[in-house]
């Protein structure tokens, strides 16, 4: 498999492709892939695990999707290439014949003319005059040839490569569980009442109903604790890799309007914290599927609906990138040329939602949202 990786590298690196977006694009995502496999063979245990098990989740989510970006962008242009060719194909053969004749003829009947030195002095100039554009066409046609085939070998190895990373991204995940369930160094502001907990749950009907009951839940709350980040309104991350698809009042398909905002993600994709946070609640909630409910600060919440798997226990605080749960959602090696169907990168959608002194406000006051 190295000496096919670095057959693919030296291909793609080669002039006819060198400039080619598509193929660079991969080429920077099979190197990330290689980065991020180093850095988990390398994780060490302690403190810092999780941290770094998290930034090379995320390491993993930017190369397998740059890679499949790279791929869908190589398809299209091998066959905007192949297209290309085709329609071209008359002009080709034309252009191929008179190569080849011009190859067969004796020398000197290439160099003589039938009305003698005169004749010949002008087919040799006008013969110099068409060679090099015979010679700049056929040059442009060696140049699309060989893109075609080098896009050709790179979606040949893409599909091992995306398995080796699929394979690594899902051990990452995996360690990374394992690394969250063993941390015990973690503070904590109050420790939960679970008969509370399970009262509230079953008295709720409403998302607003239960933010506003999860003080009773808490039990030896430590006060006046939370640190005030009104500073960073705005500035704040988003807690997973994605793109918004729908701001906060924007109606859904069935003509739902929510206070918050939605975002596409790709499957499995790691969920963070944005800020330090207590963590209010983490579990099932509603129809919302598995939630996470922050405290970065006094009267505020941030909610997280949609997840697959949540990480932390209520009352916990975390520190900043510290990991809160996964999205659902199956990884897969196909890869769709129109970005949509089985091989879209961000089939799964993680809902947020911003309450302060229980009522709601556009997490865009809070997040970057313009940079999903």
């Amino acid at each position: 498999m190295i000496l096919r990786a670095a057959t693919l590298m030296a291909v793609l690196a080669s002039p006819a492709v060198a400039q080619t977006d598509p193929a660079s694009a991969a080429m920077d995502a099979v190197r990330i892939l290689e980065e991020s496999a180093q850095a988990l063979g390398e994780a060490k245990g302690g403190r810092e695990r999780v941290k770094a098990l998290t930034e090379i989740v995320r390491g993993y989510e930017s190369g397998l999707a740059a890679l499949r970006d790279g791929l869908r962008g190589a398809a299209l242009k091998e066959a905007q290439l192949t297209e290309d060719l085709r329609v071209r194909e008359a002009e080709i053969s034309q252009l191929l014949g008179v190569l080849q004749s011009m190859a067969r003829a004796p020398a000197p009947a290439t160099l003589l003319h039938p009305s003698g030195p005169t004749g010949t002095a002008r087919a040799g100039m006008l013969l110099a005059d068409v060679t090099p554009g015979l010679k700049a066409k056929a040059d442009a046609l060696r140049a699309d040839l060989e893109e075609v085939q080098a896009l050709r070998l790179l979606q040949e190895e893409a599909e091992e490569k995306l398995e080796e990373g699929l394979t690594g991204a899902q051990q990452a995940r995996t360690a990374l569980s394992k690394a969250v369930a063993d941390r015990t160094d973690l503070p904590r502001r109050f420790v939960e009442n679970p008969v509370q907990t399970a009262v509230l749950i079953a008295a709720t009907e409403t998302l607003a109903g239960f933010a506003s009951g999860l003080s009773e839940i808490a039990e030896n709350e430590a006060p006046g604790s939370l640190p005030d980040i009104s500073h960073r309104r705005g500035s704040l991350p988003l807690p997973v890799q994605g793109q918004v698809l729908r701001r906060a009042g924007e109606a859904d398909a069935a003509g739902v309007r929510r206070p918050g905002i939605l975002i596409a993600t790709g499957a499995q994709a790691v969920v963070t914290t944005p800020t330090a946070a207590t963590v209010r609640y983490a579990g099932p909630l509603l129809n919302y599927g598995l939630v996470t409910i922050l405290e970065p600060q006094a009267e505020t919440l941030f909610v997280f609906a949609g997840l697959d798997a949540v990480f932390g226990q209520i009352g916990q605080v975390l520190p900043a990138g510290d990991p809160v749960g996964l999205m659902g959602g199956t990884l897969q090696t196909d890869v769709s040329l129109s970005g949509e169907g089985a091989g879209n990168a961000r089939p799964e959608t993680l809902y947020i939602e911003v309450r302060e002194h229980n009522q709601p406000v556009d997490p865009s006051e809070w997040f970057r949202t313009d940079k999903g």
